[in-house]
């Protein structure tokens, strides 16, 4: 017999957000990473995880992110390298449902990072709002004649379901806004258990 998916609200979810140098797995870097649980569907901010990452070649470092994060190679000297964050990255996504914004971006430079330090990437059923943002925009295509699309930036997504303004662009914060912005897809689509939002 096939096993009950879970209530929603008696999974462990972490909300992840990562900033990059650039949008290309394969050849740019992490340079921040923010990890939000949310318990009990409560967002539990106070235990996040969330740090700034040394490069591993500075001096070859994409400016392409350095716009949106504006996170410059001296804001990084300091930081711990990706490999030493690794082992709190995973033993969190072992125990979590992650939740992402646009999962595969972020999921690429994790699978990169994994691979380049020898670890085993978990096997794990991820939630990711876009993929919820479209799912609501069918649902309003069944309930109401030509509706507009949602849109699918992070922001804009907010606001079109009248959550409040964040700065964007820094881990901790994009994790709590898409810790918020999960929550508010969750109830607007009635999901009740795990496989509703997978």
């Amino acid at each position: 017999m096939p096993r009950r998916s879970p209530a929603w609200n008696e999974v462990l979810y972490c909300a992840l957000d990562l900033e990059t140098s650039g949008l290309e797995p394969r050849t740019d870097e992490i340079l921040s990473l923010a990890m939000v649980p949310i318990r009990d569907g409560v967002i539990r901010f106070g235990e996040r995880f969330a740090s700034l990452v040394r490069p591993a070649d500075p001096a070859g470092l994409s400016l392409a992110g350095l716009p949106a994060h504006q996170l410059l190679p001296q804001d990084l000297a300091a930081a711990p390298p990706l490999a030493g964050l690794l082992p709190e990255v995973d033993r969190r996504l072992r125990a979590a449902v992650p939740v992402l914004h646009h999962a595969p971006l972020d999921l690429g430079f994790l699978r990169r990072a994994y691979r380049r330090a020898g670890l085993d990437w978990p096997r794990l059923a991820v939630v990711d709002t876009v993929v919820l943002l479209r799912r609501l925009d069918v649902r309003h295509l069944l309930l109401a004649p030509h509706p507009a699309p949602l849109p699918l930036g992070l922001a804009a997504a907010r606001a079109a379901l009248g959550l409040p303004p964040y700065p964007n662009h820094q881990a901790p914060i994009d994790a709590l806004a898409t810790a918020e912005l999960f929550l508010a897809l969750r109830s607007r689509l009635g999901a009740e258990r795990l496989r509703d939002l997978i």
